[in-house]
C-alpha cells in the first residue's frame, strides 16, 4: 500500500515537473551544466532562483554569476536528456539540487526519459561508457530569456 501511494505521488510530482518552466544553468561554453556521478551524467534543473542560489552558495560558488535558460521541464527529459547522453553515459535530471528532500531525482529509466536512452530499456546491455561533467567559470544568476541578473 505504501509502495503504491509513493508511486502515485511520485507520477504526480513527475507529471508536474513535466508541465512547469524551469531553469537550467549552463556553461560558458553554451551547454547545460550536468554533474557526473555513479556511471551517470546528471542534468541540472532548478523549480526557481532561490533554489539555483542555495545550490550555488552549497557549492560556495554563491558570489558568482550563474546563467541560465528557462525551459519546459518536458524539454529538459524529452530533448535534453538525449542530448546530453550522446556523449555515451546514461543521463537523468537533479531537480533542485542540494535541497535535501525539496529535491527530486529523475533517473534515465523507461516512463522518465525517453526510451531510446533509458538505462531500463529493452534490449539495452546496460554498459555505461565513461565521460566527464561540463562545468563553467561565469558569476551569479542571470536569466538569458530576460536578461535580468540577481
Amino acid at each position: 500500500m505504501r509502495l503504491r501511494v509513493h508511486r502515485r505521488r511520485f507520477r504526480t510530482s513527475l507529471g508536474e515537473f513535466r508541465r512547469r518552466r524551469v531553469l537550467v544553468p549552463y556553461g560558458e561554453n553554451g551547454a547545460a551544466l550536468t554533474v557526473e556521478t555513479h556511471a551517470a551524467r546528471w542534468l541540472l534543473a532548478f523549480t526557481d532562483e532561490a533554489a539555483l542560489a542555495r545550490y550555488a552558495r552549497a557549492r560556495g560558488e554563491g558570489d558568482r554569476v550563474w546563467r541560465y535558460r528557462t525551459v519546459w521541464g518536458a524539454a529538459v527529459l524529452d530533448a535534453g536528456v538525449p542530448a546530453v547522453a550522446e556523449a555515451g553515459l546514461p543521463c537523468g535530471v537533479l531537480v533542485d539540487a542540494g535541497d535535501g528532500e525539496r529535491g527530486m531525482v529523475l533517473p534515465p529509466v523507461v516512463g522518465i526519459v525517453p526510451e531510446a536512452v533509458a538505462v531500463d530499456r529493452p534490449g539495452n546491455d546496460g554498459g555505461p561508457e565513461s565521460g566527464t561533467g561540463t562545468g563553467t567559470g561565469v558569476r551569479g544568476v542571470q536569466d538569458m530569456d530576460s536578461g535580468a541578473e540577481t
